[in-house]
């Protein structure tokens, strides 16, 4: 997804590594899941894992930056900080088609 001059300039005000992140995330498919080992080595800090869930953590920009669409290293649903936490997560998720729904 390409994000808005608005939001990129929005963006200035925040640490680079925090703007990388949230750049690289903004790039995930709709319907498609990435990890942030995944995010860390697409910005060329693969050790970063860690740094990226808490840029995600901070993200003021969703739904433009889908931090929902990244997951923990073996595929679960983790760190989620928007109201609802890994529940809401699951729910977007579901909604794209990531996740069946379950009973």
């Amino acid at each position: 997804m390409k994000l808005s001059q608005r939001i990129l300039q929005r963006m200035t005000a925040y640490p680079p590594f925090y703007q990388a992140v949230w750049k690289a995330c903004a790039q995930i498919p709709r319907g498609q899941v990435r990890t942030y080992g995944w995010v860390a080595r697409a910005i060329g800090k693969p050790r970063a894992a860690r740094a990226v869930g808490q840029a995600l953590g901070k993200n003021p920009f969703a739904p433009a930056v889908p931090c929902h669409r990244v997951v923990g290293a073996d595929g679960r649903l983790t760190g989620f900080s928007a109201p609802g936490g890994v529940a809401a997560k699951r729910r977007l998720l579901q909604r794209e088609g990531v996740l069946k729904k379950t009973l």
